[in-house]
């Protein structure tokens, strides 16, 4: 069993304990769902926790997070991927594969942690392993960028594709604290270029001290980001609305706004000022 299924398998038999971000991004995607002028009857849902959705949505087909999802073709008009993708080996590979699950027109709804996230954390063991050993090591995982993200569901083939985000500022009393909430979410590092000793006390000691003096929050707790990206798309189909081709407008933008046109170096139009 490699790290990242018993990171997640540790954080199943916790259960709900620090939960919060999954049912948050669950609730959300299914808020979002429900703006969607749209009956769907056969959604999928990539995720490791597959109780989370039992009663959110029950006719759903769990899906197990994997490099290669278990999504015959065109078997959904639904897909949900929550959650998982920032550990995927191939980020770009995972939307491929749910954009050829979709049938023609079917909807991809996704969450994933951005860039911002845990920077707190990352920026306090950098420091600290700096100061310590001279060096650094990978000990939070990279997270992709909301500007990067709508290009990557372009290059995956979808349709109509948005990406925002939301960001969720969590205290917590001591590192100790957030390092606990990480495990109990199965969110620890399973990166293969991790170290594989046990880090001296003195580090996080030394990192815990530089948490409180660069990251505090009210009441002398630590502030932790969360970035949340939401990602949609549609797999194509011809009913779709398609942006016109450039020149094909029959209305000028002046006409719109009600104003004059005047073309560049017209002596009869406006005047630039001037201090």
């Amino acid at each position: 069993m490699d790290a990242l299924a018993q990171n997640r398998a540790r954080a199943r038999r916790a259960g709900n304990r620090a939960m919060f971000l999954q049912e948050m991004a669950a609730d959300q995607l299914l808020e979002r769902l429900a703006e969607v002028n749209r009956t769907f009857t056969s959604p999928a849902v990539i995720t490791a926790f597959p109780d989370l959705w039992r009663d959110r949505l029950p006719d759903a087909r769990i899906v197990a997070e994997a490099d290669m999802l278990d999504l015959p073709p065109q078997s959904h008009d639904l897909v949900l991927h929550v959650l998982s993708m920032h550990w995927a080996n191939d980020p770009v590979g995972q939307l491929i594969q749910s954009r050829r699950a979709l049938r023609p027109d079917g909807l991809f709804l996704g969450v994933i942690y951005g860039g911002r996230t845990l920077n707190e954390l990352r920026s306090a063991l950098a420091e600290a392993e700096s100061r310590i050993r001279g060096g650094l090591s990978p000990r939070v995982a990279p997270m992709a960028e909301l500007r990067d993200l709508g290009g990557l569901l372009q290059r995956a083939g979808y349709a109509l594709p948005v990406a925002d985000s939301d960001i969720l500022n969590v205290s917590y009393a001591d590192l100790p604290a957030l390092i606990r909430d990480l495990r109990a979410m199965g969110e620890t590092s399973a990166l293969a270029a991790r170290p594989r000793h046990f880090a001296r006390r003195a580090l996080f000691e030394a990192a815990a001290d530089l948490y409180r003096k660069h990251f505090p929050s009210a009441d002398n707790r630590l502030s932790a980001t969360f970035e949340m990206i939401y990602l949609t798309g549609w797999a194509p189909d011809e009913s779709q609305q398609k942006p016109l081709r450039p020149g094909s407008a029959t209305t000028r933008l002046a006409e719109a706004l009600g104003t004059a046109e005047f073309t560049t170096g017209d002596p009869t139009g406006p005047k630039p000022d001037h201090d």
